[in-house]
């Protein structure tokens, strides 16, 4: 019995953190599908990264030139494109 609680507790204090995504504000939605929409893209699932990063993601957005996963800074300026 005495393992299993040294166990648990060590566990539990070497656990990382996790992370999960956010929804978007309204707003925020919105400016991130237009910014999106720029690059010709449209769809996909609309994040906001939780790290307080300000990086927000349009994952599998539908592309002319197929499905990408797209980031954004604070501002909605491009980061990143990835083909899917």
């Amino acid at each position: 019995m005495k393992r299993l609680i040294i166990a648990a507790t060590a566990m539990a204090f070497f656990a990382a953190p996790a992370f999960a995504d956010e929804k978007p504000s309204d707003d925020e939605a919105k400016a991130l599908a237009a910014a999106a929409s720029a690059l010709g893209c449209s769809g996909g699932q609309l994040e906001k990264e939780s790290e307080a990063t300000g990086v927000f993601e349009v994952n599998d957005a539908k592309c002319k030139d197929g499905q990408f996963d797209i980031k954004f800074d604070k501002d909605f300026k491009l980061l990143n494109i990835t083909r899917d």
